[in-house]
């Protein structure tokens, strides 16, 4: 079947439903059951065709479970657990997914029915009478409308560019095309449109005080933040089909300010800033509502209970909580062995952001061991929902203040040669959070070119570990083969306990302790009764070496013992085992999609 034919068809299929918690989002009309034109004769209905493109974000195939919690994996954050097989998520982790492998097959097919439904409000709100001959006041709503509707079209490319590179290119409804057999766009060509997009859509959608919406719909503060994101991959590298290999985009200066500007905008509108607890951004999640300080600017909403339109995050990823426990959670995201070092003693984010407590089959808090903590800010026992779910409708945080002020940063220092005192500011306030109590610990942020980019580097993977954009981070820097390798030489330094690595404990003594799923992921860890030893603090018992025995009524828990070469090297069970430069950077298309369209080539070396 025509690929193109087939996403349209999948797309009319596909019955439109609430997507999230807002209230306001209404139950959408299916337009296979109605003509265009009656689908958008009115602002109700234009609303409820807008829903269906929501609708395609979330769901198993989207930013429910695959898109952020498959695809992102692994960079030098988190890894996929369990035993290679490439022809699931342990393929796609490693670095060795096969052309066969079902989890490429859907979420691909879903981005390209989420265009076509885009595509449909894009071509007829300007048609609609209400937009032509109607109020002010309506015209403006549609206007709000159509600026959304240009705003997921870009953010479907670019989830399809990052993950794929180039990818056809389809920008009006399969039934206006002459030919659906569509080949494949150089990504700068769909960058540079989906910018342009964006930078209408910002004129038509409003600010978050004016908006009246939930954080689970766009405005422009989203608008602008995801444009700056895209500029930053437009002007960094990405792996070319001919010659195949890791280059930069044409004029990254126009790139660079063009995330200068956008985040500039967004820090100067006070619709956003940071709350003053790092995990006060994550817990509303949970709850499908807003941080205070509105830092999480847009996030994927989850509702329903089920594959499409739920989420699996809390129970797929996150802390893990035994089957017999009131929470069962697979903890299926573990942090690489190394992660846990590179967070500063005293910086806040690490107990949240890395798990290193699991919940028993009794409720109770224990230790893991240094090669299973798993990611830690999304947790199914901070949710409502106990026994056996695993849809637990924690939205997704797609784009948080934070973000901003590091891109804002970035660009800043790419633009002037060395950031400005703005950009050290911007950076401070991330860092100064993150060690709030402790600001004579945060250290000092270096002023040249070279010093502040490496030092945003390291900021990034402290601030968004877990959030699934580290590894696309580092493709745009060309990192990414560049830290695979540091990794793999901090893992071995690890296991021999060397370096920076030699008074890591071996072990971690501990006893069971109460579990209150109330206090924060910090204060639950530090309820936890860790031996430590006379006259020692507790935060250094991370950093000196164990006492040789066990202590009388405590439990032994393997730390660095639990490190072996298998976690390194293993064909089955080794960190990013099959990743290969100048290839691996993007995944395969699954071959059936090759199949259905003469004009599509799988390239990269597949």
């Amino acid at each position: 079947m025509k690929i193109n034919r087939l996403i349209y068809i999948l797309s009319c299929l596909v019955a439109f439903s609430i997507f999230t918690s807002c209230e306001d989002f209404l139950n959408a009309e299916n337009i296979s059951s109605s003509n265009e034109a009656q689908q958008f004769d009115s602002t109700a209905d234009t609303f409820s065709a807008l829903v269906g493109v929501y609708n395609q974000i979330i769901g198993d195939d989207g930013y429910g479970q695959r898109l952020n919690l498959y695809y992102p994996q692994s960079a030098d954050d988190f890894k996929t657990s369990g035993d290679y097989n490439c022809n699931d998520r342990r393929g796609i982790s490693t670095y060795g997914a096969c052309t066969s492998n079902p989890d490429l097959n859907r979420p691909f097919l879903k981005l390209y029915s989420g265009i076509e439904r885009a595509n449909l409000c894009i071509k007829n709100i300007p048609l609609s009478p209400v937009y032509q001959t109607g109020s002010t006041a309506d015209k403006a709503l549609m206007d709000h409308y159509y600026g959304e509707a240009l705003t997921l079209r870009a953010m479907f490319y670019y989830d399809l560019i990052k993950n794929w590179g180039d990818v056809p290119m389809q920008m009006v409804p399969s039934s206006d095309l002459e030919s659906v057999y569509l080949p494949k766009t150089d990504r700068d060509i769909i960058y540079d449109k989906i910018i342009a997009d964006l930078a209408t859509a910002a004129q038509l959608v409003p600010w978050r005080s004016e908006s009246g919406t939930s954080n689970t719909r766009f405005t422009k503060a989203a608008v602008k933040g995801l444009r700056a994101r895209i500029a930053l991959a437009r002007a960094g590298y990405s792996l070319r089909r001919d010659p195949r290999v890791m280059a930069k985009g044409s004029n990254s200066e126009v790139y660079y300010k063009i995330a200068y500007d956008e985040c500039r905008d967004i820090i100067n509108s006070g619709q956003h800033g940071l709350n003053s607890s790092f995990e006060a951004a994550f817990r509303p999640l949970h709850e499908n509502t807003e941080d205070a300080a509105h830092e999480v600017i847009f996030a994927v909403g989850a509702y329903g209970g089920n594959a499409a339109t739920d989420s699996k995050i809390g129970y797929y990823n996150g802390m893990r909580h035994d089957d017999a426990s009131n929470w069962k959670s697979s903890g299926g995201i573990n942090a690489i062995a190394t992660y846990f070092y590179e967070f500063g003693k005293y910086d806040v984010r690490r107990d949240l952001t890395v798990a290193s407590m699991q919940i028993n089959a009794t409720n109770q808090a224990i230790l893991s061991t240094g090669v299973l903590c798993t990611d830690g800010k999304f947790r199914k026992s901070w949710t409502n929902v106990t026994g056996t779910a695993q849809n637990l409708a924690i939205d997704w945080p797609l784009l948080r203040y934070s973000d901003i002020l590091l891109m804002f940063a970035e660009a800043d220092n790419e633009i002037n040669g060395n950031p400005s005192a703005q950009a050290v500011d911007a950076v401070r306030q991330v860092r100064n959070r993150a060690y709030a109590g402790n600001l004579g610990q945060a250290g000092t942020i270096p002023t040249d070119k070279t010093g502040f980019f490496n030092y945003i580097v390291h900021e990034r993977l402290l601030e968004f570990g877990g959030e699934g954009l580290r590894k696309y981070d580092l493709i745009r820097w060309n990192l990414l083969a560049t830290k695979i390798a540091e990794t793999r030489q901090k893992l071995s330094d690890l296991l021999n306990g060397t370096g920076q690595y030699a008074n890591v404990p071996s072990y971690l003594y501990y006893k069971v302790s109460p579990y209150d799923k109330t206090k924060s992921a910090q204060a639950a860890l530090q309820a936890i009764d860790v031996y430590v030893p006379a006259g020692v603090d507790r935060s250094d018992v991370y950093y000196m070496p164990s006492v040789a025995n066990t202590p009388a009524g405590y439990t032994r828990v393997n730390w660095r013992a639990a490190m072996t070469a298998t976690y390194i090297n293993d064909p089955a069970k080794g960190y990013a085992q099959y990743f290969e430069a100048n290839r691996k950077e993007l995944l395969p298309i699954y071959n059936d999609i090759i199949q259905s369209n003469y004009n599509l080539t799988q390239d990269y070396g597949y």
